[in-house]
């Protein structure tokens, strides 16, 4: 599994709950107590469930079924390969395992996952779209799984990649790495936006701003959103037992963006090609873990389903 370990928080310094008192005397002390002052303060305050361990547990679980569905998914990834095929492994693999694909019927969505190719930010509706030489392919996997749900998605490149979309994996691939690399006790939902945008921007690529990450885990979509941009700072104090996703979605070019006729797929309003990459972690009490594991590493080509 996973783990990005931070430094440990002492005992005399400051509560990363943003109390202003110091560690031993506010959270150290609740540890281990539930519901505890801190979980009924954050469900109050800011609509926040903090997970439990066995919540924890659960949520894991479902996250080792996106990788195993991703990876299958990757498997198949060609040119002549059509995005109905890709919904027909993700809904049949998910039943399988007794799950159930969260996206299906969701708000009237119709199908079991999302695929969004080349200038599709996200929300792309799988049909008879037949994938091409040098497209990519964001592939967004919610599962189901005894109650409990996790989010993944990867972007692949089919067949061989132009520059363009070597350029826009690898910044948003890199955008993802970056914005986890904050998500500690004590730092803010503002401090993972801000990395993000920092890098993102100073590569010459734009951050979406109309969709963010969220929490997730009880539910598909659970407070607090996570903006993949913003100001260091500013947001909520995160503290462990928080589970979200981090997805950032980044546009080669502008990050305006336009919603089709279907009322879901996103598309780039100057038609440049936008990626993501997404996991869920949960703020430990070092740093982070994440319950949807794949490696983070430079992409590079040149395997023909490299992510």
């Amino acid at each position: 599994m996973m783990k990005h370990i931070f430094t440990k928080v002492g005992r005399n310094d400051p509560c990363p709950c943003g109390s202003g008192q110091k560690y031993k005397k506010c959270c150290l002390e609740k540890t281990g107590d539930a519901p505890g002052k801190m979980k009924v303060e954050y469900a109050q305050k800011y609509g926040v469930r903090l997970k439990e361990p066995a919540d924890i547990e659960k949520i894991r679980a479902a996250g080792r079924l996106v990788l195993e569905i991703l990876d299958l998914v990757e498997e198949m990834i060609k040119p002549g390969l059509t995005t109905e095929e890709i919904n027909s492994l993700v809904h049949e693999h998910t039943i399988k395992h007794n799950a159930v694909p969260a996206p299906l019927n969701y708000r009237g969505y119709p199908k079991s996952v999302c695929t969004s190719i080349n200038e599709v930010i996200c929300h792309g509706i799988p049909g008879d779209r037949v994938l091409k030489d040098g497209d990519i392919i964001n592939v967004d996997v919610t599962p189901i799984l005894d109650g409990y749900y996790a989010d993944g998605s990867k972007t692949f490149f089919v067949g061989a990649p132009g520059p363009d979309a070597e350029k826009i994996v690898r910044v948003s691939h890199e955008s993802l790495r970056i914005g986890m690399s904050m998500v500690k006790p004590g730092n803010t939902v503002g401090d993972i936006g801000w990395a993000i945008q920092q890098y993102a921007e100073g590569e010459g690529c734009s951050v979406v701003r109309e969709f963010v990450g969220h929490g997730v885990g009880f539910g598909f979509h659970e407070p607090p959103q996570v903006p993949h941009f913003g100001r260091q700072g500013e947001g909520i104090v995160l503290v462990p037992g928080m589970v979200f996703t981090v997805e950032p979605m980044i546009n080669l070019g502008k990050r305006e963006l336009v919603i089709l006729e279907d009322k879901w797929t996103a598309v780039t309003k100057d038609g440049s090609l936008s990626a993501q990459f997404e996991q869920t972690v949960v703020v430990a009490e070092n740093g982070y873990e994440s319950l949807t594991p794949f490696e983070l590493k430079c992409v590079t080509t040149r395997r023909q389903n490299a992510h």
